[in-house]
């Protein structure tokens, strides 16, 4: 094969390449927009809002790590969401339910039907545990456009890396001998030396 030939195919395939990053990269870049605009949305129809800062509610050491850089905010993307379902509704809920889980004191209030008390904090722990699982999912969807943000911008380096690559590629090629082997002719003897 001729070396320009390789030459041309091996740069054209790192233009079409650069391309298909270029088009991943929007791609990409669309995902994080569309997911961080439905989880800003969302979420912030919800009208939830932190404790304030200092406030009695956020006092508490489980909590107030955690909570604090938020205090008195409103809820609008998925990591504040993370902070409050796992460091508020479930403190809370660890309380509610005296360290029980809601499929636990499901199945004592199942057995002690007429137990009133326990059929409360049942609803108490049923309606924070879906709470607390909507907004993990909010989170997760959050997330993965974040990671689709991170996975655009390493498309993009790619792609300006390869149409670098290939821009001298076309440089050298303009340079090659048209009559240029890649690899010598295999069996090809070279010619013996003339004596003087």
């Amino acid at each position: 094969m001729r070396r320009r030939t390789f030459d041309a195919l091996l740069t054209t395939g790192g233009v079409v390449l650069a391309a298909v990053l270029i088009v991943v990269g929007v791609l990409g870049l669309w995902a994080h927009n569309f997911v961080d605009h439905q989880v800003k949305t969302q979420l912030s129809q919800q009208q939830i809002f932190f404790p304030a800062a200092g406030s009695a509610a956020i006092s508490d050491p489980a909590i107030k790590p955690y909570l604090t850089k938020y205090a008195g905010q409103q809820m609008t993307n998925g990591a504040q969401a993370e902070a409050y379902a796992d460091h508020f509704i479930a403190v809370h809920l660890q309380k509610a339910g005296g360290g029980q889980t809601y499929a636990q004191l499901s199945t004592k209030a199942q057995a002690d039907p007429n137990n009133t008390a326990l059929a409360g904090q049942v609803n108490t722990m049923f309606k924070g545990e879906t709470l607390r699982g909507l907004l993990l999912n909010g989170y997760a969807f959050w997330k993965m456009g974040q990671i689709a943000a991170y996975a655009a911008i390493a498309a993009f380096v790619g792609a300006g890396i390869l149409l670098l690559l290939a821009a001298l590629g076309f440089w050298h090629l303009r340079r090659t001998d048209p009559a240029a082997e890649l690899l010598p002719r295999l069996g090809a003897r070279s010619p013996a030396p003339v004596e003087p």
